[in-house]
């Protein structure tokens, strides 16, 4: 049995579909509202921030993925993702089962700098801190002994569906509906992008594969990283529309902040778009030379607007 913790996003749900079709694992999906993408899956209600029902919804299991997103609230992240990782945990200790946890890219520092597994943490911000909080929490209970794990971490998002991110909200998104799309601070400055459905199939592949726990590995995204410029010119080209879109500056950001969540997530990461965004996966491009990536391309194309 493998399980899901915080099933239910599009993460997960393309986990759950990489887990099922090609590893052909029983699966339990774990959330508040759980929802089987197979028939034979298993649902489990549970509030992953409560440590008895986050035992039970571990117990039987032999892999458990950490998945579990939560609203760009940065109080809430405060108090509930520490939790949440302190439970699961503690749940894989107990129950012997093994512990892969989805992370990001938050707590690195925002600079040009390449960023490789070895990065050190430099938070800027609530929510890095927390996403600093829990990887070190999870680091620690690896060194010690506690649990067997391995942490797959993703940089930003572009993909398919219900995919979440800035540049899908921003820029790709209104491109597709022929509106104006808009830029954070620099249109020149190179982006490290993951298609959401290679990071799933990634982490279902590092989850099954025994050597690759007890590390940290950087999921796989196309190593010919591009430019919103280019991103937007691509778009252009293979959708066959006009790519409009506007540089917007810090302060229209932070003014948008006063007033919505959302904005204060990406005025915490707009340094990262004053520069080159280099997220090294060359170590698992060697572990896994067979694994095939989504080109921009390719997965660009894939988004082609319909109607």
């Amino acid at each position: 049995m493998q399980t899901i913790l915080g099933a239910g996003g599009q993460i997960a749900t393309e986990l759950a579909r990489e887990l099922h079709d090609r590893f052909g694992v029983p699966l339990r999906l774990v959330s508040r509202h759980p929802r089987a993408v197979h028939p034979s899956d298993e649902v489990f209600a549970a509030d992953l921030t409560d440590p008895a029902q986050t035992d039970a919804a571990v117990a039987g299991s032999d892999i458990a993925y950490l998945t579990a997103g939560l609203p760009a609230d940065a109080k809430l992240w405060a108090e509930k993702f520490p939790a949440i990782m302190r439970n699961a945990i503690d749940a894989c200790a107990r129950h012997g089962a093994k512990l892969v946890f989805f992370d990001n890219t938050y707590m690195y520092p925002m600079t040009s700098e390449p960023l490789t597994e070895a990065a050190p943490f430099d938070p800027q911000g609530p929510r890095a801190k927390v996403r600093a909080e829990i990887a070190t929490m999870l680091l620690d209970a690896m060194a010690a002994g506690c649990v067997e794990a391995v942490i797959c971490r993703a940089p930003e998002f572009y993909g398919p569906a219900q995919t979440q991110s800035f540049t899908n909200a921003l820029l790709l998104g209104p491109i597709a509906r022929g509106e104006r799309g808009r830029v954070p601070l620099r249109d020149d400055t190179l982006r490290s992008l993951i298609w959401t459905p290679d990071a799933s199939r990634a982490m279902a592949l590092i989850g099954n594969t025994p050597a690759a726990f007890g590390q940290t590995w950087h999921l796989p995204c196309d190593p010919e990283r591009r430019t919103s410029a280019q991103l937007a010119a691509l778009a252009s080209d293979l959708w066959g529309v006009e790519a409009r879109y506007t540089v917007a500056p810090a302060i229209a950001f932070r003014a948008a902040a006063v007033f919505d969540k959302g904005a204060r997530t990406i005025v915490e990461l707009l340094p990262r778009y004053a520069h080159d965004n280099i997220f090294v996966t060359e170590k698992f491009a060697q572990a896994f030379p067979e694994f095939r990536v989504t080109g921009y391309p390719e997965g660009i194309a894939a988004l082609r607007p319909t109607g």
